[in-house]
């Protein structure tokens, strides 16, 4: 009674091994659960739920800008191991630098390679915008964190200087930077801006050089133990700013098919929170490609679908966010009784008295 009296109510253990199709079918439980509980808030608003669920999925699939709006909605980056919170600033570097070619160079070059150069700026830009705090964290061990995240504000800063100042349209006054021209715009493949190829690319890429690479190796070492790296003679510094340059240069690229694609001009909002979303699919995927791909869709879906739910049933623009919110905690959730179990007091002492008796 009194070692009773000491153990808590419940109390929390690590699971040491969950088979991959219960693991499943914990997540397709959290989805449903969360399908239902957002059924409910639609049902609160006066709506139908699924009528409700079904204009969200033809807002997003029935027409050709939320497709394509979709396919740029997923950014494959934060597959490195390491807490890089300026995915945000690195797409709008890359999205800034796309703009410059696209804005001086047009009247230059026919599409395809003026496009080729935007591209390679833009992760030339990112990843250069991703290498200076790793540079930082490699030689002083400096906070990545929130080195990254103020990285952020500064290159927003001078977007949106552009808008009012240099690169701003004429006549002045708009703060506003002018539409790209016809060649230095994104071309369309099958009524869908050709960006939802160049991501599927980078996808597949991104899977061979994390499975199969030396590199990838190392990154994976490095993310396990800085210890064991280091022993084993891997030069860290290196592979942190290798790494996060190379992150850098993914988000640079996402944000050439946002300005190039979506947009076709640059703003100071370019990325729309597209950095910070990613660290939430990232940690969702496991830091799997293909997963981020489906979990980067499901959610784009939801966002960019349950914008027609206030033009077409009345409903309030945030019960969008509402329901987003909740697939979100429900996926977070599932998660956590992946990963631990509750245990109630007294449990344990009851199952092995019933092995015993077997």
């Amino acid at each position: 009674m009194h070692n009773g009296e000491k153990t808590p109510l419940i109390r929390l253990a690590k699971r040491e091994s969950m088979s991959a199709a219960a693991q499943w079918g914990i997540r397709v439980a959290a989805i449903l659960l969360a399908l239902v509980v957002g059924g409910l808030v639609i049902l609160l608003s006066g709506n139908d739920p699924i009528q409700g669920y079904a204009t969200i999925v033809k807002g997003a699939l029935g027409r050709t800008s939320g497709v394509r709006q979709t396919a740029l909605a997923i950014a494959p980056c934060f597959k490195m191991r390491f807490w890089n919170i300026g995915a945000e600033g690195q797409i709008t570097a890359g999205a800034m630098c796309a703009t410059y070619f696209a804005l001086f160079w047009a009247d230059r070059l026919p599409q395809v390679p003026l496009l080729l150069i935007m591209c390679a700026a833009a992760a030339i830009g990112g990843g250069i915008w991703a290498l200076i705090p790793a540079f930082f964290k490699a030689k002083w061990g400096t906070n990545e964190t929130l080195f990254t995240l103020m990285m952020n504000y500064i290159i927003i800063g001078v977007v949106k200087w552009l808008q009012g100042g240099p690169w701003e349209k004429i006549p002045r006054g708009s703060q506003q930077i002018a539409q790209f021209a016809s060649n230095a715009c994104l071309p369309r493949v099958a009524g869908v801006y050709c960006g939802w190829i160049v991501v599927l690319v980078l996808t597949v890429l991104m899977f061979l050089y994390m499975r199969y690479t030396k590199h990838g190796y190392e990154i994976a070492v490095i993310g396990e133990s800085e210890t064991t790296a280091r022993y084993a003679g891997m030069n860290v510094g290196w592979i942190i700013m290798r790494t996060m340059f190379l992150s850098g240069a993914i988000a640079g690229i996402v944000g050439f098919l946002l300005a190039s694609g979506a947009n076709n001009t640059l703003y100071s909002g370019v990325a729309n929170n597209a950095g910070f979303t990613a660290i939430t699919v990232a940690w969702l995927a496991q830091l799997n490609p293909f997963a981020m791909v489906g979990i980067s869709a499901l959610l784009a879906v939801l966002q960019k679908g349950a914008d027609t739910l206030n033009t077409q049933m009345a409903i309030p623009v945030s019960l969008s966010d509402v329901i987003t919110g909740v697939l979100l905690f429900f996926m977070l959730g599932c998660e956590f009784f992946i990963n631990y179990r509750l245990i109630l007091r007294g449990s344990e002492e009851r199952h092995a008295r019933k092995e015993a008796a077997k």
